[in-house]
Parts: C-alpha cells; sequence; structure tokens
C-alpha cells in the first residue's frame, strides 16, 4: 500500500472514530457486557456500532469502562473469550445466600487430573497417570469433557493412537484468565479451581456422589 493510500485510510478510520459519540457508545458496551451470558469479543463488540471502529478506540472505551466500576461489588474483566463483567469474588459469600443449595463439588482426582492437563498439554490418559500414580477413570475425563474444561485435540502417533487431551477457552473463561501464561503456580492451581466450579456448576455425568465414590475406590484399588 502506498504512503498516499495508507494516509487515506487512516483518515478515513479517523473520521468514523469522530462520528461516533464516545460517551454513547460506551453506554451501549455496557449494557451489552451487562446483559450477556457469555464474554463478548472485540470483533462482537464493534458490531454494535453503526460505522467502523479501530480496535484501540473500542479497547480504550472497554478500560474506561473497567475503571467506572472500580469500586462496585462487580467488575469487567478481559478473558480469553473476549470480555465480560462479573461478581467480584468477595461478593460470592453474599449472593450464596441466594441460593443456599451448593453445587457439587469435585473430587481431588477430578482437579489433580485438570491441573495435570493444564500444565502438560497436550497429554494422553497413560501420561496423566504415570505423573499421578493411579489409574485414572474414564468417569473423570468425561466429567472435565462435560464441563467444558478439556477436550480431544488429536491421537498420538503410537500403537494404540490415544487421545492427546488439552484445556479449552470455556476453562480460561471460567477462572478469569486471558491465556495459559496466566495460570498460577501448580500448588495454587486448586484453590483457583474450587471456586470456579461452585461459581459454574454442571452437572456431573451421572451421580455426582456415585462418581466420586468410583473415583476413590479405583484409586485405592491401584494403589
Amino acid at each position: 500500500m502506498s504512503e498516499q493510500a495508507e494516509t487515506l485510510s487512516q483518515q478515513n478510520e479517523e473520521t468514523a472514530v469522530a462520528l461516533v459519540d464516545a460517551v454513547q457508545f460506551k453506554r451501549v458496551l455496557e449494557a451489552a457486557l451487562l446483559t450477556a451470558q457469555e464474554p463478548l469479543s472485540l470483533a462482537e463488540l464493534k458490531k454494535l456500532s453503526e460505522v467502523p471502529l479501530e480496535n484501540r478506540f473500542v479497547e480504550e472505551l472497554l478500560e474506561q469502562l473497567a475503571e467506572d466500576y472500580a469500586d462496585s461489588g462487580v467488575e469487567l474483566n478481559r478473558v480469553a473469550n473476549g470480555w465480560r463483567f462479573r461478581a467480584r469474588p468477595e461478593m460470592q459469600q453474599f449472593l450464596d445466600r441466594l441460593n443456599p443449595q451448593k453445587p457439587p463439588r469435585y473430587s481431588r482426582a477430578v482437579m489433580e487430573t485438570l491441573a495435570i492437563i493444564a500444565y502438560r498439554q497436550p497429554v494422553t490418559r497413560g501420561d496423566i497417570e504415570e505423573i499421578r500414580g493411579v489409574a485414572v477413570s474414564s468417569q473423570i475425563l468425561k466429567t472435565l469433557e462435560a464441563r467444558g474444561w478439556i477436550d480431544v485435540v488429536g491421537t498420538r502417533d503410537v500403537p494404540g493412537k490415544p487421545a492427546l487431551y488439552a484445556t479449552t477457552r470455556q476453562m480460561l473463561d471460567d477462572l478469569n484468565l486471558r491465556s495459559l501464561q496466566e495460570l498460577p503456580p501448580l500448588e495454587e492451581m486448586t484453590g483457583l479451581l474450587e471456586p470456579a466450579a461452585e461459581q459454574k456448576s454442571l452437572p456431573e455425568p451421572e451421580s455426582s456422589a456415585q462418581s466420586q465414590q468410583a473415583e476413590e475406590q479405583g484409586e485405592q484399588n491401584a494403589a
């Protein structure tokens, strides 16, 4: 692209931004994010404007919006799949009073398996068993897949073609992270996972109690 064309393109973008009422558009962003069920990507948020906008312009408005909520009970965060509002962690104990029934807690075996996949991905079931030192029941992997936290991303080129597991962007969203690089030290992983499991519960395949008992029995037998 010639220098003249680049200058013209830049002028067109600046003109488009000038046509946007920044205050009004920030209100539109706020309304969209507060009513969305899932994080909204930058591309989706830009669709709210009638004219093309630069990513930088929209991001600046989002950062301003986040500052507006700095002293409130909710916060605007950027996660793997985009931007979203959520209740601040310290508010959860009060919100739980609206729904006193606690969601089923995932077993230690499930949490350990997820941590191994998160830090060693992609891994096979055999890799997980070697690291944990016990057999991994298929129910554990099914539970994590049903939750949307792991997925099969391929197979290893060895006899039997075992499935390779990796974490998903959904897991990052639930942990309020943008990327795997933001994962905490391994010893802090379980503490981060348990609140996320409670805040966004999903029924485990079959009975939760039966599943956990089976996992624990399987570990005892393997040991």
